[in-house]
């Protein structure tokens, strides 16, 4: 059983589908990453989904690091099918800002 679903009130931001929801990447070096999907959102014209990296050994939360993902292909419904990393650090920043008022209502930001 799912967990229920938090809606964000922001019209730029997309939710997960469900809580929890976790989708498997690879990196750069070819190895495998597991990230929990937080949302998506649309800033001058692009998507960016943000993620939290979950690792088998650490607690949910523990970091409190969020990875940008810009999605570069959507599918047939047009939804993401392809991310990749935001490597401009004023890019993420700013959809980062954006992620953050988007999401106020959902998540606790430091």
């Amino acid at each position: 059983m799912t967990a229920a679903v938090r809606e964000g009130s922001a019209p730029n931001f997309c939710p997960p589908v469900e809580e929890g929801m976790t989708l498997l990447f690879q990196d750069e070096r070819g190895d495998e990453v597991t990230l929990e999907f937080l949302g998506l959102v649309l800033h001058e014209q692009r998507r960016y989904g943000f993620f939290f990296p979950v690792e088998e050994e650490s607690q949910a939360l523990g970091s409190g690091e969020v990875v940008v993902l810009e999605a570069t292909e959507l599918d047939e419904d047009e939804q993401p099918a392809a991310f990749e990393l935001v490597d401009d650090e004023a890019i993420a920043q700013e959809v980062y800002e954006v992620f953050k008022v988007a999401t106020k209502d959902l998540y606790q930001f430091c």
